[in-house]
């Protein structure tokens, strides 16, 4: 698994290392944005199974830090990338989806009029 990681494996104890994780985040969803814009699924789900690894201990470290005012503003625009992308990933995610229902729509009907009136109907496997 690529394990792009930006920040080191200390702890996340200080303001300073949250917003270094935070800005992983967004680095990671930039490449997911990446690998779904490239239909690279198999990266996508590589990079998504780190994130949300990273959310979790986020998450989990970020009830004991208290950040300052500026600390905040950063984390929020921060936050606001990372939520810009994600709502484009899925939006690219649901047409991939629509892209995968017609496509096992057409195979299905293909197999069904080959079985109904025994032609052999070429199938078309292009999955990318």
């Amino acid at each position: 698994m690529k394990n792009h990681h930006i920040v080191d494996d200390s702890p996340l104890t200080t303001p300073s290392r949250l917003l270094a994780a935070y800005a992983n985040l967004l680095a990671r969803s930039t490449r997911m944005l990446t690998w779904v814009k490239e239909h690279d699924w198999f990266n996508l789900v590589e990079e998504q199974t780190c994130y949300a690894i990273e959310v979790e201990s986020i998450a989990a470290a970020e009830v004991n830090i208290t950040l300052s005012d500026d600390e905040r503003r950063r984390k929020l625009l921060l936050l606001e990338q990372i939520v810009e992308q994600d709502l484009e990933i899925r939006r690219r995610l649901r047409e991939r989806q629509g892209e995968l229902r017609q496509l096992i729509g057409t195979h299905q009907s293909k197999r069904n009029l080959s079985r109904s009136y025994g032609a052999v109907i070429p199938l078309e496997t292009d999955f990318r």
